[in-house]
């Protein structure tokens, strides 16, 4: 059996490996091709894009980057032509994924889509494509079964892959090295994302000397981050994030997957996003959900302080930091223990490569 597997974001990374894992014990021979990042490459898969060189986020990067974003759509068609897989498998990243399945579809071939993009919040017109050419739709999201029986797909919950990761994930926890409590910062992985949130996240250390302050960086953006911090007391740890969280107080977020980890952690967060001012305006223009950090969405109440945009600046992220740090902390790690029992039991990575291979006997 072989599979083509498209992720294009550093969450799909994750989410992709665990999956890959799970096929691979389920049916050691199966052979796998695709898009993602060194964590799908460690486990076997033969990597034809890294998502570092294809994430571009917003309306307005979109655009501007929009020759790469055709020119690696081509690739992929080749690519996958060539492979002639039994199915493609694509994991969220919507504005590639999407097309994708409209044309694999119309190739022939089998289309599977594990974590749904998210149309209940935009876009909810794409639900007809979806349902003319995905055979087979896994979500992870418990309300997302029921919004796509509503619109006549007959979606599978196979849980959240997160539970997963992180009740694998051994590492220690990270250990202070100035002996204070420590206050994590997540900025994101993508270049566009650090270079706008970072240095207001950075700018609340004055404001708490009695702690430390650790990024949670990866690898690629080294210098940007170096170049960012300068001289601020602030350390910088590449690929452990997990460990951090595992030792954090609290944490200042970028809005995305990491929201709902930090929460999995049970540390308190404030969620934190600033994009292009164009994209911002066009995005809330056209989004239909009440809140943008999981977290909040998926227990349906502002569980977690979002501080969007203009709003995300040093006054506001002082204010909300110190009520996470005394007045929310309590009531907001009792509510991410309902938001553990929402996403279902572990085992979501061996759920969805059953799914899969049984659906492809």
């Amino acid at each position: 059996m072989k599979l083509y597997i498209i992720a294009g974001e550093a969450s799909g990374d994750l989410h992709g490996s665990n999956l890959v894992r799970e096929l691979k014990r389920l049916k050691p021979n199966i052979e796998i091709r695709g898009w993602g990042g060194d964590l799908m490459e460690k486990e076997g898969v033969e990597l034809r894009k890294h998502y570092r060189d294809l994430a571009f986020m917003g309306f307005v990067e979109v655009i501007n980057n929009l020759r790469t974003v055709l020119r690696n759509l081509d690739f992929c068609k080749k690519d996958i032509l060539e492979f002639k897989p039994d199915a493609v498998v694509l994991i969220d990243y919507p504005g590639v994924n999407l097309r994708i399945a409209e044309w694999a579809k119309k190739q022939g071939i089998k289309v599977i889509y594990y974590i749904a993009p998210q149309v209940w919040a935009w876009h909810k017109s794409r639900v007809k494509l979806m349902r003319k050419y995905i055979d087979k739709l896994l979500v992870i999201l418990p309300f997302e079964k029921d919004f796509f029986a509503k619109h006549g797909m007959d979606a599978e919950f196979v849980g959240h892959p997160l539970l997963d990761a992180i009740v694998r994930n051994a590492e220690p926890a990270y250990v202070s090295q100035s002996g204070k409590p420590i206050i994590a910062i997540l900025p994101g992985s993508r270049r566009q994302e650090i270079q706008t949130i970072l240095p207001i996240q950075l700018s609340v250390i004055p404001h708490f000397l009695e702690y430390e302050f650790v990024i949670a960086g990866t690898e690629q953006h080294r210098d940007l981050y170096k170049k960012i911090i300068g001289n601020q007391d602030v350390r910088l740890v590449f690929n452990q994030t997990y460990p951090l969280l595992r030792s954090a107080k609290a944490a200042l977020v970028k809005s995305g997957t990491s929201t709902l980890e930090t929460a999995l952690f049970e540390v308190p967060e404030v969620v934190c996003y600033k994009g292009n001012p164009l994209s911002y305006l066009i995005a809330k223009n056209v989004v239909d959900i009440k809140y943008i950090s999981l977290v909040n969405l998926i227990m349906d109440k502002p569980v977690v302080s979002e501080l969007i945009q203009n709003k995300l600046n040093t006054e506001n992220l002082v204010s909300e930091l110190k009520k996470c740090l005394s007045l929310y902390r309590e009531t907001q790690i009792s509510d991410y223990k309902l938001l553990k029992q929402k996403l279902g039991e572990s085992n979501a990575s061996l759920r969805a490569a059953e799914t899969i291979l049984d659906y492809l006997k």
